[in-house]
């Protein structure tokens, strides 16, 4: 899973999987954290491209990200949400925080 983590000049994009589960969560949150610490990037950028489910741990995820970049001064992004990750985002109030690109 470690193609699923690119940095691009002080971007992190992220790849989710097709399935945001508890136990992808975990590894993805830890990745993600050690990667914007020890690289400092300012911006995160998930990629829903492949994922067709996301439970509440996926939500987690998106939002402890949000707190830890938002506190470095910078955004986040989400690239390719199907219909249903945007429904969920707008149902948790993820698109008030973060920015959905079209």
């Amino acid at each position: 899973m470690g193609e699923d983590f690119k940095i691009i000049e002080n971007y992190l994009m992220v790849k989710m999987p097709e399935e945001l589960d508890h136990h992808k969560s975990v590894y993805i949150r830890k990745k993600a954290d050690q990667l914007i610490l020890k690289e400092e990037v300012k911006n995160l950028v998930f990629d829903f491209e492949e994922t067709k489910f996301m439970d509440s741990s996926g939500i987690g995820v998106i939002m402890g990200r949000y707190k830890m970049i938002h506190y470095l001064g910078g955004k986040v992004f989400v690239i390719h949400a199907d219909s249903q990750i945007r429904r969920i985002m707008k149902m948790s109030g993820l698109n008030k925080i973060i920015e959905i690109v079209e």
